[in-house]
Parts: structure tokens; C-alpha cells; sequence
């Protein structure tokens, strides 16, 4: 039979339904504003009936209802979405640092026109210009001296620029790296909590949101896939392995690299493996700090460690002032302090390997000369030995193109002598030093008698790096230097003996060990030369071309940078739209719903209200 107070039953549950609503409207208007919260909505359904078909039922007719309840109160979210939103996001940070950064070494080339390397670059070749026409005073030694060192503090001062650059780079990436953990293990312990809630049968909205943003947070750091099968069990995974499964979560860690002079290695704390990212935050830093900012070090390093080797070149052969000789007008610093090169890699107390920058046969050869030679030269490259074939109709300039456009990371130049100069250039694998020549081989004849550099064709005649005294498989009269100190545009300075006396910078050139005498300036001409004549640096002519090159270059990066980045902010925008208007905050609609709860709490009271006379009445009005 039913109750008679059944009545006060109904009007409570609906009072607490609409409560319910009304507190549910409060907590989404009080965070509309907050990042990350998805409006909720609190769907309420009928009360199982009384009298469900059985025997034992009552002969009543119908099914009586016992009211409203609230059945859960849903979070409104598109996860097909979410999980677009989150494959995009790292795109849009990964465009978003490289734009920050790229514009800084933009920044670094923008130098007043009058302080900028290639302006002063311009004035030292001047200098010397003049010094060819005024051979014998002193005033016009004086401007080499002063400009050469002002060339050089140009030089050093954007060295450190990008050095302060590649640095920053390096801090970003161990703070990411401690913010991409923090995420990690919140996240797991979200799952924990998210666990114990639902267990219990509730909805763990606000816990739910959290974690979304969290994991919207943490593709931004890095490129991840989010499995959202099983909410209890959520599995992110990056680099095919699980940051984070349920309550259990994989860190990472920083560890200083020898072979990246000590810049931080990124690996899995547990097992200490490399970790390698494809997109997002970190994977742009890391590309920046090791690939872009260490490039344009190396090239300008290049620069500056191919022009105090030529500058020398020719003042170690011409005449000062004072009729002093072989007197360098920069200081080369060499990377170890052995004539031959020779250094102990492995350290194990014994050498093992020789470390030459450069590498000049005895014989003059002419640009335009046929060879009459067919062979195939093996040169060191980026990812093994490269091999530049040369035919009898080849003619000396051909040949050194091809050797500078093979990708080897061997170039090849005639020096003001006419010989075959081979030099090393930047390394493109971190494990490799700079500047050092690993691999010299030649089939045939033409590095052997023809220029007059190695001893012997074939592997036994090979210049190879991997043995120390590797320099005795040169021809006898083939000249070599050491490979330079790291970083050489840090450390260039003008030998001290020419600063405190400018009489020893040098004019003229000698005849039988005497010079030309004062009045000639064949020396200075000749440097002053270097700057239009073609230094085969690589892939570069000369040095305004190594200039117009660097700028074009990292202005083709910022520009593609910044479209790709433009493109990427108007894709999530785009995203990132529909889900507000999915999951946000509707102020319109929460006031129509609050106002809409407003009247059903106020017709459950009414109703109780009515109940509670209809009993007053039989319990006080109705006697015997």
C-alpha cells in the first residue's frame, strides 16, 4: 500500500533535484573564465516506479511514480576533439619557439652598418688596399693594425651572441624538461584519484578537466597519442613508450653531452636511453640549440678560421717594416700541442689519432689545365666517406668544384701559390671534431704526382685521422697545420709582436730570402686580394659571398617559421573555437537554466506545501 506521506517524498526529491541544478549553474557561471573547465550539465531522470509486473504487486492500477532524481551530473566534451586539439598543439609550439629563437640570431646580423663584421671586413681589405700603394710608412701599417683589431672584437662579439643564444636555448630545454615531469606525474596521480572517485560510483568532472588541460599542457612540451579508451586506464604515449599508464608514469633527465661540449642530452630516467621527439616544444629546442644556433657558430667559425689561415698564409711569406719574415699576423691557436697532430682520443695514455686542419701539395697546378687523369677521390663526409670521380678532360677548376659540391666535409681550394690546398670544415655529427680532415684517398694519380700531396694511391697511400703520425703519408714537401682550438672565432686575436710593433706587418714579397725592399707592395696587394678572389669555403666563392649567404640563409628560416606558426595558430584557433562552443560557458543559457530550476524548486515547495496541509488536515481536523 502506498505511504501517505509518499507525498513529502516526491516534493523533498524534487527540492534536492533542483538544488542540484541550481548549484551545478552556480559552479559553471563561477568558472567561465577558468582554463580548461567544461560547462556541466545535470541530466535528471524519473524514480523507479512503484508496483514493477510481478506476482506480489499490489492490484493497483498503474504504475505510481516516486519522482524526480538527479541520475549524474555530465561534463560536456567532444574527446574526437580534444584529441585533435592536442595532436596540433605541439605543432603550434614547436613553430612558436623556433620563431622566438630564429628571430634572435636574425638579431645577431643586424649590427650597425658601421660596427657589422662585413663593414670592418671591408676596411680590413681596404687597409691593406693602401698599404700596397704607401709601402713604406708607418701610418698606413697603423690602420692594418687598428683595423684588423676591430675586425676581430667584431668577430668576438658575435661569437658570444650566439654563444649567449645557444646557451639560453640550453636552459629552456632542462626547464622543460622539469615541466614536462611535473605534468607527467600529476597526471598519473590524477588517474589515481580519478579511480578511487569513480569506483564509487561519481563523476570526477572537475578532477576530469584537470587532467585534460594537463595533457593539452604536456603536448605542448612533446608529440604524444592519448589512448581514451578506458578513462580508469588512460595511456599517453610519446617516442613509442608510455609516459604515463594508469598510476604509473616513465620520467626523463638531463645529462651533460661530451661530445656537444656538455649541452644536455635528454634520455629516459629509467634506463638512460636517448629520447627523441618528433614535434612539440622540446624537440624544437633541441633542434635549435644543436642544428641552427650551433650552425651558425660553425660558419662563422669557418669564416673566420679559413680567413687567419690565408691572411697568414701569405704574411708568413712577405717582408715587414724592419725586413723581418715569417711572422703571422693572427694567432692561430692549435688544438693540441704536437707538430705533427698527433693526439690521444681514447685516452688511454697513448696517441691514436691526428688531428690536421689542413693539407697543401708541392706542386703549382693552373685552374684551367686538363688533368689527363681518371681516378676517384674518397673523401671524409657526414655520414661516411664520399667518392668525387675525375676523367682526363677534367680540368683542375672543375675537379675542386666537384670535390666542394660533393658534401664532403673536405673542401679544396688552389692557394696564392697555385697548389691544391684540402681543408676540414665543421663536422656535421657531434661525435666528429671540427675542423679536422679524416679521410684522403685517391685511386688514381692525380692527388699523388699530379699535385704533388700524398705519397701513394689507393688505401695504403690514404691519409686517414684514425692513427697518430697520419701525416707521414703526405708527399715529401706537403705542407699541413694542425686542426685550430674549438671555437676559433672566440679566441682570434693579432699576434702580440705586430701590436707592439707594426713594423713586422708585411708589404712586400722576397727574392732568394731578401726583400723586394720599400717601395713594393706585392704582399699587402696580394692579401688585400683575398677579399674578391675564390676561397672555396665550401660551397661559398668568396668572402662577401659567406657574408650575403649566412643573412639569406637564417631570413629564409624566420620567415618559414613564421608562416608555418601563423598557420598553425589559425588551425587551433579554428579548434579551439568549436570546443568553446561545445564545452564552454554559455552565459545566456546558464541564466535561462538557473532561472528555469528557480521555478521547479519553487513549484516542489508549493507542492510540499500542499501535501503538508492535505495531512494537517487528516491528522488535526479530522476527529472521532
Amino acid at each position: 500500500m502506498q505511504s501517505t506521506f509518499a507525498g513529502i517524498e516526491i516534493g523533498k526529491r524534487s527540492l534536492i533535484t533542483h538544488t542540484v541544478g541550481l548549484q551545478t549553474v552556480g559552479h559553471n557561471l563561477s568558472n567561465a573564465d577558468v582554463d580548461g573547465y567544461s560547462r556541466q550539465r545535470v541530466e535528471m531522470g524519473a524514480v523507479d516506479p512503484l508496483y514493477f509486473p510481478g506476482l506480489n504487486r499490489e492490484e493497483t492500477p498503474g504504475m505510481i511514480g516516486q519522482g524526480v532524481e538527479t541520475t549524474r551530473i555530465a561534463r560536456i566534451k567532444d574527446l574526437l576533439l580534444e584529441n585533435r586539439i592536442v595532436a596540433e598543439k605541439n605543432g603550434v609550439e614547436y613553430w612558436n619557439q623556433r620563431d622566438k629563437y630564429i628571430l634572435m640570431l636574425e638579431q645577431v646580423y643586424n649590427e650597425p652598418g658601421d660596427l657589422s663584421v662585413r663593414s670592418l671586413m671591408d676596411k680590413f681589405w681596404e687597409s691593406w688596399q693602401e698599404l700596397s700603394q704607401h709601402p713604406g710608412e708607418m701610418a698606413a701599417r697603423k690602420a692594418v693594425l687598428q683595423r684588423g683589431k676591430s675586425l676581430i672584437d667584431a668577430i668576438h662579439n658575435r661569437f658570444k651572441r650566439f654563444k649567449e643564444i645557444r646557451d639560453s636555448i640550453e636552459g629552456d630545454v632542462v626547464g622543460t624538461v622539469k615541466d614536462l615531469n611535473s605534468y607527467i606525474r600529476e597526471i598519473a596521480s590524477l588517474n589515481g584519484e580519478i579511480v578511487k572517485i569513480k569506483a564509487m560510483g561519481d563523476n570526477p568532472n572537475d578532477l576530469l578537466d584537470r587532467r585534460d588541460l594537463l595533457i593539452e599542457k604536456l603536448s605542448s612540451l612533446v608529440n604524444i597519442t592519448v589512448n581514451r579508451r578506458d578513462e580508469d586506464e588512460l595511456v599517453i604515449n610519446s617516442g613509442g613508450i608510455h609516459l604515463v599508464q594508469g598510476k604509473h608514469y616513465e620520467e626523463l633527465a638531463t645529462v651533460g653531452d661530451p661530445n656537444n661540449e656538455g649541452y644536455s642530452t635528454v634520455v629516459w630516467k629509467n634506463g638512460g636511453e636517448k629520447a627523441y621527439f618528433e614535434g612539440g616544444k622540446l624537440a624544437s629546442l633541441i633542434e635549435l640549440r644543436d642544428v641552427d644556433a650551433k650552425r651558425e657558430i660553425q660558419k662563422l667559425d669557418m669564416m673566420t678560421v679559413n680567413f687567419i689561415d690565408m691572411v697568414n698564409d701569405i704574411h708568413r711569406r712577405g717582408y715587414g717594416l724592419n725586413n723581418e719574415t715569417g711572422i703571422d699576423f693572427f694567432v692561430e691557436y692549435p688544438f693540441i700541442e704536437n707538430i705533427s697532430g698527433n693526439y690521444d682520443r681514447n685516452g688511454d695514455g697513448t696517441y691514436d689519432s691526428s688531428y690536421i686542419f689542413r693539407l697543401t701539395g708541392t706542386n703549382k697546378l693552373q685552374p684551367k689545365e686538363e688533368i689527363g687523369l681518371a681516378g676517384s677521390l674518397t673523401l671524409s663526409g657526414p655520414a661516411g666517406d664520399v667518392s668525387i670521380k675525375y676523367f682526363p678532360k677534367d680540368t683542375v677548376e672543375d675537379l675542386i668544384k666537384r670535390i666542394n659540391l660533393s658534401g664532403a666535409e673536405v673542401v679544396a681550394r688552389l692557394d696564392s701559390e697555385g697548389r691544391l690546398s684540402l681543408k676540414g670544415v665543421p663536422a656535421a655529427n657531434e661525435k666528429n671534431p671540427d675542423f679536422v680532415i679524416r679521410h684522403v684517398e685517391d685511386s688514381g694519380q692525380f692527388l699523388v704526382g699530379y699535385a704533388g700531396l700524398l705519397k701513394g694511391a689507393g688505401k695504403p697511400g690514404a691519409f686517414d685521422w684514425q692513427q697518430a703520425n697520419a701525416v707521414l703519408q703526405l708527399n715529401g714537401g706537403a705542407d699541413f697545420s694542425v686542426a685550430p682550438l674549438a671555437h676559433p672565432a672566440g679566441w682570434i686575436t693579432v699576434n702580440e709582436k705586430i701590436v707592439k710593433d707594426p713594423g713586422y706587418i708585411v708589404s712586400s714579397f722576397g727574392f732568394n730570402g731578401r726583400s723586394e725592399g720599400p717601395g713594393d707592395g706585392s704582399a699587402a696587394l696580394a692579401i688585400a686580394k683575398l677579399r674578391n678572389e675564390p676561397v672555396m669555403i665550401g660551397l661559398i666563392n668568396n668572402f662577401d659571398d659567406y657574408f650575403s649567404t649566412a643573412v639569406a640563409e637564417i631570413g629564409l628560416k624566420g620567415e618559414e617559421a613564421s608562416r608555418a606558426l601563423e598557420t598553425e595558430k589559425l588551425v587551433i584557433k579554428e579548434l579551439t573555437d568549436q570546443r568553446e562552443a561545445i564545452s564552454g560557458v554559455n552565459i545566456d543559457e546558464e541564466i535561462a537554466n538557473m532561472i528555469k530550476y528557480q521555478h521547479g524548486y519553487a513549484a516542489a515547495a508549493r507542492f510540499v506545501t500542499e501535501v503538508d496541509r492535505m495531512l494537517d488536515t487528516i491528522i488535526n481536523r479530522m476527529g472521532v
